[in-house]
């Protein structure tokens, strides 16, 4: 049995359809988008259109992400204030895009399970944890967190959303990250994928690095409209795709207070941010 597993698209088309490639080319039993295919870039609505073709014709399987959730919610909820939807600009660009298609996303599973041989070969795949699709499993969490974060008596879980592809024992469970296709945060550029395979009585993973057209996936941030139309917030999505490294974190706890504050525009608190980060 093979099985392809992928996740964190972000949007980035090019880098999808070079994934894609790659995984039709292993002609897999199986293939599961363990979520995050939209928002944080700029092709959200044609990365939908494309995986709606590839379920309803080749019968691949999604999971729910933090990010379909969120676009989900957009259709009802609104910021709260002019500053709250300035910060959120991007997530209304992508809103925006997407209204015609949000069909696509609706009833999507929070968590997939199947089995190799026997009933002993569980394997759980899921977007980040069991505790919800925005508590991904990283190095720093605590041991009575990872309790709750990881199903029991399985033989594997699969999990995403850290953008860091990995391999790694935790609690007696192999616990394998994925990785991101459009926008890794290790530093290498190169999407990621996984594939997994049952044999000699056991699953074998393997983490697949690819190039893809980043030239591409670069004109795309600026000719779609993501940049000019994504609100400052988006420069700084940008430069966590160019430079597969996160920064929102340190964004949000270095500049963003300021901002909420009214002690600083978003834009020159994103400027000044950039200018030491970028």
């Amino acid at each position: 049995m093979k099985v392809a597993i992928f996740s964190d698209v972000q949007a980035n088309l090019p880098a999808l359809h070079t994934a894609v490639a790659h995984i039709l080319a292993w002609q897999p039993d199986m293939v599961i988008m363990a979520g995050d295919l939209v928002n944080r870039g700029p092709s959200s609505l044609a990365c939908v259109e494309y995986f709606d073709d590839l379920r309803h014709r080749l019968g691949w399987l999604p999971i729910t992400g933090n990010h379909e959730t969120w676009m989900l919610r957009c259709a009802y909820e609104t910021p709260a204030t002019g500053v709250e939807a300035e910060l959120h600009q991007f997530a209304t660009w992508t809103f925006a895009q997407l209204r015609p298609r949000l069909d696509a996303l609706v009833d999507w599973p929070d968590h997939l399970c199947f089995h190799g041989a026997h009933e002993d070969s569980w394997v759980h795949v899921t977007h980040a944890s069991m505790i919800s699709n925005r508590f991904g499993i990283t190095t720093n969490i605590t041991d009575a967190q990872l309790q709750l974060a990881l199903p029991p008596d399985v033989a594997l879980f699969v999990t995403a959303h850290t953008h860091r592809p990995s391999q790694r024992l935790i609690n007696g469970v192999p616990v394998l990250n994925v990785g991101s296709v459009g926008s890794p945060f290790d530093g290498d550029v190169r999407g990621s994928y996984a594939q997994l395979e049952w044999h000699h009585n056991a699953w074998h993973s393997t983490i697949i690095r690819f190039d893809y057209d980043r030239a591409q996936a670069e004109r795309d941030f600026w000719e779609l409209g993501f940049l000019d139309g994504g609100g400052p917030v988006a420069r700084i999505l940008f430069e966590e795709w160019r430079q597969a490294r996160p920064l929102m974190a340190r964004w949000r706890q270095e500049y963003e207070p300021a901002v909420l504050a009214g002690a600083t525009s978003a834009d020159a608190a994103v400027s000044a941010f950039l200018a030491a980060h970028g």
